[in-house]
């Protein structure tokens, strides 16, 4: 079965990593990104892994919303603490339970990676569910 495993931050997490304003050292973001890969490559090895991506900081983002029936969009950045999908991984596992225990591997991120925290979603089709 397929379930999404979405990774949130914002835009402050973003500019922390590129050590903006006293953020992350060159170390230190070496660490989440090796970090990642690794995690990446453990699930491309057992197989689970379908799709992985990280997404660009919300400073870079578009919103679309209809007003009067109209598109509105609005360039981002949007509100520093609003939390939004950082990257996700697709993964097909044997269970729910299965993929829960690979969205925690997230949470042993190092530095401030973990706490914004993760989402586990079934995928449709995959389950039967809506």
């Amino acid at each position: 079965m397929k379930y999404l495993i979405l990774a949130y931050g914002n835009q402050q997490d973003y500019d922390y990593l590129s050590g903006k304003d006293g953020g992350a050292s060159p170390a230190e973001a070496a660490a989440v990104y090796d970090f990642l890969t690794g995690f990446s490559r453990e699930l491309a090895e057992s197989g689970e892994l379908v799709e992985t991506q990280g997404l660009s900081a919300p400073v870079l983002a578009r919103s679309l919303r209809l007003r009067d029936g109209a598109p509105v969009v609005t360039d981002g950045p949007f509100g520093e603490t609003e939390e939004v999908i950082a990257g996700y991984w697709m993964v097909d596992c044997a269970s729910f339970d299965r993929a829960t225990d690979i969205a925690a591997g997230l949470l042993k991120a190092p530095g401030r990676l973990a706490e914004a925290g993760v989402v586990v979603r079934p995928v449709m089709g995959s389950e039967g569910e809506l």
